[in-house]
C-alpha cells in the first residue's frame, strides 16, 4: 500500500519555508560578522589628517619651485635712455693724477647689452716735467692744458641681483663690461685710444641708479720727447637718470 503524496500545494508551502529560514540564518550571520569590517571613527580622521599634512607638504614644494624660478627684474633696462654725470680720477703713465668731469648717454638695447657715448674732460700736469723745468730754469712743455676724451663703448652686462641696505627695500644691482675707443685729445696725444673696463650700477627706484666705473685707456703718448704706449685709467662716481622714468 503506498502512502499518499503530499498535495502540490502543501509542498510548495514547505519549501518557500525552508528558503525564508535559510534566508534567515544568513541574514543573522552577516549581521554578527559585519561589526568587524566596519570601519573605525578614527580612520577618518586619520585620512583627513594625512590629506591634509599632504597638501601642506605640496604648497611648500611649489612655493619653493616658485622661489627657485626666474621672476621678472625689480629694473627694467630695455628700451630705455640712460643719462649719467660722472666725476673721478684721471691717471696718466706719463702725467701725475688729475681730476676727471664726464657724462655719457646710454642706450639700453636689451637687458644685457647697450651702446653708449661719451664725453671726458681733464687737465694734464706733470711733477716730474715741473721739477725738470725749475732745475733748469726754462720751459719744456706747456703740462698745465685740457684733455679731452670723446669715445663709444660696448655695455654687456654679466651679472645681476637684489640687495638690501639696512632693513630697507629690497633693490637691484649689475655688474657690466665695458668694451670700445675714441679719441684723446691733449698736448701729448691726439690720437686713437682703445678703452676697456667694469662698472656696477646700484638701481633705486624706477628711474634712478648710482654708477661705479673703472676703465683702462690704452693710447700712444708723447712727452720730452719720447713715445709709448700707455695705460691710463679711469675711476668714476656718477648718478644715472632712465628715460622713460617708467620700467
Amino acid at each position: 500500500m503506498l502512502a499518499p503524496s503530499c498535495p502540490p500545494h502543501r509542498r510548495a508551502s514547505f519549501a518557500c519555508a525552508v528558503r525564508m529560514v535559510g534566508l534567515g540564518v544568513l541574514l543573522a550571520t552577516l549581521g554578527a560578522i559585519a561589526p568587524s569590517f566596519a570601519p573605525s571613527p578614527l580612520l577618518g580622521v586619520d585620512t583627513a589628517r594625512a590629506q591634509c599634512i599632504d597638501e601642506a607638504i605640496q604648497d611648500e614644494l611649489n612655493a619653493r619651485r616658485r622661489y627657485r624660478g626666474v621672476r621678472d627684474r625689480l629694473f627694467q633696462k630695455a628700451g630705455r635712455f640712460e643719462i649719467t654725470l660722472l666725476g673721478g680720477v684721471y691717471a696718466a703713465d706719463l702725467l701725475s693724477a688729475s681730476y676727471l668731469v664726464s657724462g655719457a648717454l646710454s642706450y639700453h638695447v636689451t637687458e644685457e647689452l647697450g651702446l653708449e657715448a661719451s664725453f671726458g674732460y681733464s687737465r694734464a700736469e706733470s711733477e716730474l716735467v715741473r721739477i725738470i723745468e725749475q732745475d733748469r730754469g726754462i720751459s719744456l712743455v706747456r703740462i698745465d692744458a685740457p684733455v679731452f676724451l670723446y669715445q663709444a663703448h660696448l655695455l654687456w652686462t654679466i651679472a645681476y641681483g637684489k640687495l638690501r641696505w639696512f632693513g630697507s627695500e629690497i633693490g637691484r644691482f649689475d655688474i657690466r663690461l665695458a668694451i670700445g675707443g675714441g679719441i684723446t685729445d691733449n698736448q701729448t696725444a691726439r690720437g686713437l685710444t682703445g678703452s676697456a673696463g667694469i662698472g656696477a650700477s646700484f638701481f633705486i627706484g624706477e628711474w634712478f641708479a648710482i654708477r661705479v666705473d673703472v676703465r683702462d685707456q690704452i693710447l700712444e703718448q708723447s712727452l720730452l720727447g719720447e713715445s709709448r704706449i700707455v695705460n691710463n685709467l679711469t675711476a668714476t662716481l656718477g648718478l644715472s637718470v632712465f628715460v622713460p622714468f617708467e620700467n
